[in-house]
C-alpha cells in the first residue's frame, strides 16, 4: 500500500508538491516502519549509482546548452529553412527533436527544446501546439534509439546495459519504425492544424562561444557514451565527467559563478529515483516480484514470441498507470529472477519506452514537458492528450515490437 500511495504521490502532486517527495516519503516510511531493513534501503538505493551519474551529467549538458541559447538557435534555424510551410516546419522540428532525444536523452528533449519550439512557433506565427506535441512524443518515441537516449533504459537492464553492437542489432530497425510510424500518425491527427502557412524569415541568432562549447561537449558526450557502449561498459561515470567538464568550460570562459547552472538543473529528479529503487526492493520483498517472474517464465516457456508481445503491451499500459520509470524498475525485478528469452527483455524496453505516449502521466518526460508548456501559457489536458496518444502509440508499440519478434 505505501508503495503504490508513493507511485501514485508521484504521478498525481497533492498539494503541488515536488515528484520527489512522494518517492523518498515512501521510502523513509518503509525503512523506519521495519518493513525494510534500512541497510538494504541503502544497498537499494547504491544499485541507482549509475543512473544517478547519467541522469546528472545529462541535466549539466542540458542546462548549458539552455544557457548559452543552443536550442534557441536550432529552432530558429528550423523555422528558416521551413520556406513559409507549416509541414516542412513540422517535419524539420521534428528531426531536431530526434536528434536531441537520441543523443541527450528524451528528458532533455521535454525540459530544454520544448521551450525553443515554442518561441519559434510563435516568431513564425502559427499554431504552436502541433510543434509542441511534437517535443512531448518524440520525446518517447525516439528513446530507444541508443542505450543513452532514456534513463529507463538503464534502469530496466540494471547495473548492465547491453553493449552497443548488441543493442543496434536488437533496436535500431524497431526504433526506426516507431520514429516514422510516430511522425505519419502525429502529422495526420494535426494536420488540419498545419495548412495555414507560417514566417519563415525570422532573426536568426548567433551562436555564441559558449553555445559552441556547449554543441562541441554534446558532440564529445555522444561519440565518448558510444565508444563506452560499444566496449560494454557503464555509461553514468563518463556522462558525468563529461558533463561536469563542459558546465566547468563555460563557466571559465564567461567568468561567472557557478550557481546559474547548477541551480537550474533539476536535481530533485535523483532522489525521486532513489526513492522509487527503494519502493521496488521492497517490492521485492512482498513476493509480488518473484509471482511476476513466475507468470513471465511460464509465459515465454509456452510461447517466446505470445510472451514478448503480451509483455510488452501490458508493461506499455501499466506505465501510463504508475508512470514508466517505476514500470520499468518493476519489470527490471522481474526480469533479474525470471531470465526470460532477450527478444521477450526487449519487448518490455519497448513497452516501457513507447508506452507512454499514450498519457500525460506515461513518463517523466511527459510530465517535465507538461510543467514546460504551462510556463510557456499553454495547457493540454488528460482528455486532449490522450485523445491523440490513442492514435499515435498503438501502431508505433505494434511495429517496434513485431519487427523485434523477426529479426534475429
Amino acid at each position: 500500500m505505501i508503495a503504490a500511495l508513493g507511485a501514485a504521490g508521484v504521478i498525481v502532486r497533492p498539494f503541488r508538491l515536488p515528484e520527489a517527495i512522494w518517492a523518498v516519503v515512501a521510502a523513509a516510511l518503509i525503512c523506519a516502519m521495519g518493513l525494510l531493513p534500512l541497510a538494504d534501503g541503502v544497498r537499494a538505493v547504491g544499485k541507482g549509482l549509475d543512473v544517478y551519474l547519467f541522469l546528472a551529467g545529462m541535466m549539466l549538458l542540458s542546462e548549458v546548452a539552455r544557457r548559452e541559447g543552443l536550442f534557441d538557435w536550432l529552432a530558429a534555424y528550423a523555422v528558416n529553412r521551413s520556406k513559409r510551410s507549416s509541414k516542412r516546419l513540422f517535419l524539420l522540428i521534428y528531426g531536431v527533436g530526434v536528434v536531441v532525444t537520441a543523443f541527450l536523452s528524451n528528458d532533455a528533449t521535454a525540459v530544454v527544446l520544448t521551450p525553443a519550439v515554442f518561441a519559434a512557433a510563435r516568431k513564425a506565427k502559427a499554431d504552436p501546439l502541433p510543434y509542441l506535441f511534437i517535443c512531448a512524443f518524440v520525446a518517447n518515441a525516439a528513446s530507444f534509439v541508443l542505450p543513452i537516449s532514456n534513463p529507463a533504459n538503464l534502469v530496466l537492464y540494471a547495473d548492465h546495459t547491453p553493449a552497443l553492437g548488441r543493442w543496434l542489432a536488437s533496436f535500431a530497425l524497431p526504433s526506426g519504425l516507431a520514429i516514422l510510424a510516430t511522425y505519419a500518425m502525429l502529422r495526420w491527427v494535426e494536420g488540419s492544424r498545419l495548412d495555414a502557412a507560417c514566417e519563415g524569415d525570422i532573426d536568426q541568432p548567433a551562436l555564441s562561444a559558449g553555445g559552441w562549447t556547449a554543441l562541441a561537449g554534446i558532440g564529445v558526450t555522444a561519440i565518448v557514451l558510444l565508444t563506452v557502449s560499444a566496449l560494454d561498459l557503464q555509461l553514468g561515470l563518463p556522462t558525468f565527467i563529461l558533463g561536469v567538464l563542459t558546465a566547468a568550460a563555460a563557466i571559465v570562459r564567461s567568468r561567472e559563478a557557478p550557481w546559474p547552472i547548477l541551480k537550474g538543473v533539476s536535481w530533485s529528479v535523483l532522489p525521486l529515483v532513489a526513492g522509487l529503487f527503494v519502493l521496488v526492493e521492497v517490492l521485492a520483498r512482498t513476493g509480488a516480484l518473484t509471482a511476476l517472474a513466475g507468470v513471465l517464465r511460464s509465459a515465454s516457456d509456452v510461447s517466446k514470441a505470445g510472451a514478448a508481445a503480451g509483455a510488452g503491451g501490458l508493461v506499455a499500459i501499466a506505465s501510463n498507470l504508475v508512470n514508466n520509470l517505476p514500470a520499468g524498475l518493476i519489470a527490471s525485478g522481474a526480469i533479474a529472477q525470471a531470465h526470460p528469452p532477450l527478444k521477450v527483455v526487449d519487448a518490455l524496453l519497448i513497452g516501457v519506452d513507447l508506452g507512454p505516449n499514450l498519457s500525460i502521466t506515461g513518463s517523466l518526460a511527459t510530465i517535465l514537458w507538461l510543467n514546460a508548456i504551462r510556463r510557456e501559457g499553454e495547457d493540454v489536458g488528460f482528455r486532449r492528450f490522450i485523445k491523440v496518444g490513442v492514435l499515435v502509440m498503438p501502431p508505433a508499440l505494434a511495429l517496434a515490437i513485431g519487427v523485434r519478434l523477426l529479426i534475429g
